[in-house]
């Protein structure tokens, strides 16, 4: 492990830096309850989409090529950016692990049967960016639902406390992304902090449909309507 030179605020400011020069939309830092040992401080990344090819969703109704190849790129994009940065962190004394943009991990404890390390859309709400909407996806405080989350958790100690949790300020008397849904996986619940994620969506029944109608785009590994059916609320607020 290399020396450590620069202070927590420095590292900070030297990540904050990064990110402008990297045109990322958004940066928070948090503090965690985190399973991994002394990694308790975390760094949420936000990217957005674009949102021409989030809208085509909604003329076809259903995802499209594009989608597909665009979500894929996003996620690619991120995990690369995240190995910088806790590059930068070990290069400087710390220790980071980069939480893949998009990977589930089979965990019997989960409903249903996976999860990821760390929850993306908990370090992005503790860092202030966002909440999570009625449709469980994590909605940027400007951006909307049309973005991808990276997550890296380090020893670092850049925040001594987290900001404010922001207010949820578009799902009330907003029911579209649960009559929208094909699979009526999206169970109508307004999210509140703490709140499991199949109180808000069956994602067993959300990924079965998936697989059986989409199975010529990706697979049937992406959907995306909930997701373009909010943008078209939340942009126009």
């Amino acid at each position: 492990m290399e020396k450590r030179t620069l202070t927590p605020q420095q590292i900070k400011e030297k990540i904050l830096e990064i990110n402008e020069n990297e045109g990322m939309t958004d940066i928070g830092f948090f503090k965690c309850d985190s399973d991994e040992e002394n990694l308790r401080y975390g760094i949420s990344i936000v990217f957005p989409l674009s949102q021409e090819v989030v809208s085509e969703i909604l003329k076809e109704m259903k995802p499209t090529h594009s989608y597909f190849h665009h979500y894929r790129t996003v996620n690619f994009y991120l995990d690369g950016y995240m190995l910088k940065l806790g590059n930068f962190l070990q290069k400087n004394g710390y220790r980071y692990v980069c939480v893949g943009a998009s990977q589930s991990i089979p965990t019997p404890s989960s409903p249903h049967g996976y999860s990821g390390r760390f929850s993306h859309k908990k370090g992005a709400t503790l860092s202030g960016l966002g909440y999570i909407g009625t449709n469980n996806l994590f909605l940027h405080k400007e951006y909307g639902p049309c973005v991808r989350l990276g997550t890296i958790l380090t020893d670092c100690p850049i925040i001594e406390k987290n900001p404010p949790l922001v207010e949820n300020t578009t799902c009330e008397n907003c029911q579209m992304c649960v009559s929208k849904c094909p699979a009526n996986a999206i169970r109508g619940e307004i999210y509140t902090v703490g709140m499991e994620d199949f109180k808000l969506l069956d994602s067993h029944a959300c990924s079965e449909y998936m697989k059986k109608e989409y199975r010529l785009i990706g697979r049937g590994s992406v959907c995306g309507i909930c997701m373009a059916i909010c943008a078209q609320r939340f942009l126009k607020k």
